[in-house]
């Protein structure tokens, strides 16, 4: 599977992406997480122009999508829990498969694991899928963080041997 940064004309494939997705967490006991709307295009949009946005291609194809952050994430900045590592971490958001390809999260994983080896990520309670990818992939849960509207998100971290707080 190919990574490579999200450019402006992927714009129409990625929403539909994230389309499906909403579709498949309502399929799956996950309705409020994304709702109908989230993510919204102005922040694919933000995303793609701070070149934090990428896709990942099988084939040729766009078969999932997220967005990766270097540095501190305001939303974590408070913990009902306690972070395993501080220092400086990568954050993934928004991640979505678009239902072709496999091991979207692997991948995507593994791609930023070697950027950095301290990696910081959050999800509904509700997002059951997410969870066990999240967990299966050797996160550890580290308390509850809270989005700027409030709603409430498990937080879990991953810190690989000889990732070092700073």
């Amino acid at each position: 599977m190919n990574i490579r940064h999200t450019e402006i004309a992927d714009l129409p494939t990625v929403m539909g992406i994230y389309a499906y997705a909403r579709e498949q967490m309502k399929a799956n006991g996950n309705p409020h997480q994304w709702g109908d709307t989230n993510p919204p295009e102005a922040t694919i949009i933000t995303d793609i122009q701070n070149r934090n946005s990428y896709v990942l291609e099988q084939n040729g194809t766009i078969c999932g999508v997220f967005t990766f952050l270097i540095g501190e994430d305001p939303t974590y900045r408070t913990i009902d829990g306690q972070w395993k590592q501080n220092g400086v971490y990568g954050t993934i958001h928004r991640i979505a498969s678009g239902g072709r390809g496999n091991g979207v999260f692997r991948h995507c994983l593994q791609f930023c694991e070697a950027i950095i080896p301290n990696i910081r990520i959050d999800t509904h309670r509700d997002n059951r899928i997410m969870r066990h990818l999240i967990e299966k992939h050797g996160f550890e849960k580290c308390g509850i963080i809270h989005l700027a509207d409030g709603s409430p998100r498990i937080a879990y971290q991953k810190v690989l041997k000889g990732g070092t707080s700073t």
